[in-house]
């Protein structure tokens, strides 16, 4: 059944406070596998978030044995951080009123987690941080999300969609597409959006708040309408 708006909601910085979990497994790796081992696998792991667009530790643990395996202890300890991963409380790591924000926008329309990850520590973070619950089991996982937009509206067909996300260039590849069925909304969280040379290089979003928890005391339903409205004025000064 169509829906008058479903809102999109990214996970890593967006959600979930990503680079807060990386810094900590920069220490982990370190303290627990030495220097040499943690810097092999964070050059695999870069090179990697580079080819998919994403970040995969799990990914990057497989092609470093790949890669690097010559049998010794250290690289067979290494391996043993799957575990680390799958373990971790990743609800901790929730920004603050993320949850809030998920249930004041469901008083609005339909809240759908739209991710890009693996098929293994992405879900498993989503379940481990709550995020899954609170959205009744409504979530995608994409290698490029920006690409499934067909997709996305076959599983959830709306009228109008709102996307929340930390990268513009995820924004504006899916604005390009939905056009005026879109509103982009950019929190300024994580390295991605705190980084003036990429926020530079690409087009604004329709909407920018400084944290995730902005969105719990806003009416979304009115971001659209701003949205409307901008466009006419736009138009009629051309």
């Amino acid at each position: 059944m169509t829906v008058d708006v479903v809102f999109l909601l990214d996970v890593d910085n967006t959600l979930l406070d990503g680079d807060r979990i990386v810094e900590v497994l920069r220490v982990h790796l370190k303290s627990e596998f030495g220097i040499s081992s943690a810097q092999r696998y964070w050059t695999i792991f870069d090179v990697l978030r580079e080819e998919l667009g994403y970040v995969d530790y799990l990914g990057a643990l497989q092609r470093y044995r790949v890669d690097v395996e010559q049998g010794s202890a250290d690289e067979q300890r290494l391996l043993m951080m799957s575990s680390f991963l799958l373990d971790y409380p990743f609800a901790d790591r929730l920004y603050a009123r993320a949850l809030e924000v998920i249930a004041h926008l469901d008083r609005f329309g339909k809240t759908v987690i739209l991710t890009d990850g693996d098929v293994v520590l992405q879900p498993r973070k989503m379940q481990r941080s709550g995020l899954l619950d609170a959205v009744d089991g409504r979530a995608l996982v994409y290698v490029h999300k920006e690409k499934m937009l067909d997709a996305v509206q076959r599983h959830y067909p709306a009228r109008h969609y709102e996307m929340v996300d930390d990268k513009l260039r995820i924004l504006a590849a899916m604005k390009a597409i939905l056009q005026d069925r879109l509103t982009t909304i950019f929190p300024r969280q994580g390295h991605y959006a705190l980084d003036p040379k990429i926020v530079v290089a690409q087009l604004a979003a329709d909407f920018t708040i400084e944290h995730i928890g902005e969105l719990a005391e806003l009416d979304p339903t009115s971001l659209i309408k701003q949205q409307v409205d901008k466009a006419c004025m736009y138009q009629e000064r051309t």
